[in-house]
């Protein structure tokens, strides 16, 4: 993930949970400390997250339409679920993922 790519996913997240995301609050999101937490939110949204912290990042980006829903977490188009019924299943799935970047920004 690049710094710009870093920048749109604050944008995304915020839009997705219907309030702006604020550097603090993706550092929340990170688990990174408040005391220099945005500080180095603000570096990597310049040079972008590395390891660990990128997969986190991928992990909750799924609460946004902007961004798909990773094949290891997609049980949605499997065989036993029917076709009909998948949408819901998917906005229900994204429904969840926001609810968690909302509980983990407090």
């Amino acid at each position: 993930m690049t710094g710009a790519e870093l920048k749109k996913l604050r944008q995304h997240l915020g839009e997705a949970i219907g309030q702006p995301l604020s550097v603090a609050d993706m550092a929340k999101l990170c688990g990174l400390p408040a005391a220099d937490g945005a500080d180095t939110i603000r570096k990597w949204e310049i040079t972008g997250p590395t390891g660990p912290v990128a997969e986190l990042l991928r992990i909750l980006a799924m609460a946004s339409d902007h961004y798909p829903i990773l094949e290891m977490f997609n049980v949605f188009d499997r065989h036993d679920v029917p076709v009909k019924d998948r949408p819901a299943r998917r906005q229900a799935f994204r429904e969840q993922m926001r609810s968690d970047v909302r509980r983990r920004i407090g």
